[in-house]
């Protein structure tokens, strides 16, 4: 590693929170020569690169600042250079730098990367960046949903994920969560009810109970009965929430999955696509004391998971709704693509046959699974004790997908 790199490391950790990009670029100057260094944000909406200290937004398609963002590369044009701001699969943005030459970019590049970690760190305590990578105002609603969210896209060697509110500056109830710790990822994708603060606040206390219980470490069954009873509780069952749990093995890729009353799960695998039938149980907070069942799918090396709120099969357009088929044809299409860019690909194709942003809420979360890694334990032993865990759990005719 470089002494700049190293400086500039320092650089970013000591300096005052609002003053980071500041600092890299006072750097930058003294060891590079760079005159000029933005930080360039991307959007509640993935759909513009907003700079930190003002000025005009890069919208269009095939920017080199695009480029840089959806390619996850350093770029070089016209002596500008763009540097990719993210840290574990999370996108934040783009650093752009000029003059610059191509020899340098890769340099500058570990810095930019140092960057995002930092942003990441003080993001909570600051609403610096926040309040500048907002094309215009959020509803209130949207602001506790966004607040809520663990982030827009994760990457580790064995899974990559990704997820995307719609329409992202007034979304109401629909969110998703998700966590992991090296051998299990978990996820949750929630259809929400009602209109407003109100639905934000029921979702804010769903997704809350499903984090409680599932730091518990207790089964994703009974994740879903904690959850169903705290909603139940409050509300009585006069409000109440869709909801789609999943617990995959990242050594086996046995597939857990819990549907009440849920968002619908679809499988890409080999260029074919397939919804799920899982078992639709009651929704979260409907009845008091519901039991929920597990169901198991084996997942493939390689294959895509996509979990798909109503509001995507549902909206519409000038004459037809979106439909099942029209999906199927995007989702396939999303093959080659990573799995951000495959949500914002959806996304954005539902925008246009909709001309403009969604009136209902819309989520989308795709997961690939890439398959264990070399340091896990061999495969099939691992299979064989998941199985066996859950042998007293479910019975064998619960299982779907296969391979």
């Amino acid at each position: 590693m470089t002494e700049p790199v190293d400086k500039g490391r320092a650089a970013i950790t000591a300096a005052p929170v609002d003053l980071l990009v500041t600092r890299v670029g006072e750097l930058f100057e003294q060891e590079y020569g760079i005159a000029d260094t933005e930080l360039l944000q991307v959007d509640y909406r993935l759909a513009a690169l907003l700079p930190l200290g003002g000025g005009e937004a890069v919208t269009t398609p095939g920017h080199p600042a695009w480029r840089c963002f959806d390619h996850q590369s350093p770029t070089h044009a016209d002596g500008v250079g763009y540097l990719p701001v993210s840290m574990r699969g999370e996108r934040r943005g783009v650093l752009r730098v000029t003059p610059v030459t191509d020899a340098r970019l890769a340099e500058l590049a570990e810095v930019a990367t140092a960057l995002a970690h930092e942003l990441a760190a003080v993001d909570a305590g600051t609403d610096v960046y926040r309040v500048a990578r907002r094309s215009r105002r959020l509803t209130l609603a949207a602001e506790v949903q966004w607040e809520l969210l663990p982030g827009r896209s994760r990457l580790r060697p064995s899974f990559s994920l990704a997820g995307q509110l719609e329409p992202a500056y007034a979304v109401r109830g629909d969110s998703f969560d998700w966590s992991d710790d090296g051998q299990r990822v978990w996820l949750a994708t929630i259809n929400g009810m009602g209109e407003g603060v109100v639905a934000s606040m029921l979702t804010t206390l769903a997704t809350c109970a499903l984090r409680n219980a599932r730091r518990a470490g207790i089964s994703l069954a009974d994740q879903a009965s904690l959850a169903d009873q705290a909603v139940y509780d409050l509300h009585r069952g006069e409000q109440y929430l869709a909801t789609l749990l999943l617990e995959l093995d990242l050594r086996t890729g046995l597939l857990t999955a819990v549907d009440a009353g849920s968002p619908r799960l679809v499988l890409l695998r080999n260029g074919e696509v397939s919804v799920q039938p899982l078992e639709e149980q009651f929704p979260l907070g409907m009845f008091e004391g519901t039991n929920y069942r597990e169901q198991f799918v084996q997942l493939q090396r390689g294959d895509r998971l996509f979990m798909i709120s109503d509001g995507v099969i549902e909206a519409a357009g000038s004459a037809e709704r979106y439909g099942q088929t029209a999906l199927d044809r995007m989702l396939r299409r999303t093959a080659p693509m990573t799995a951000l860019d495959a949500v914002r690909s959806l996304l954005g194709d539902l925008r246009a046959f909709v001309a403009g942003d969604l009136t209902d809420d819309a989520v989308v979360v795709c997961l690939d699974w890439l398959g264990p890694q070399p340091e896990t334990p061999p495969a099939e032993s691992v299979r064989a004790a998941a199985v066996d865990h859950r042998a007293d759990r479910l019975p064998q005719d619960r299982q779907v997908g296969g391979e």
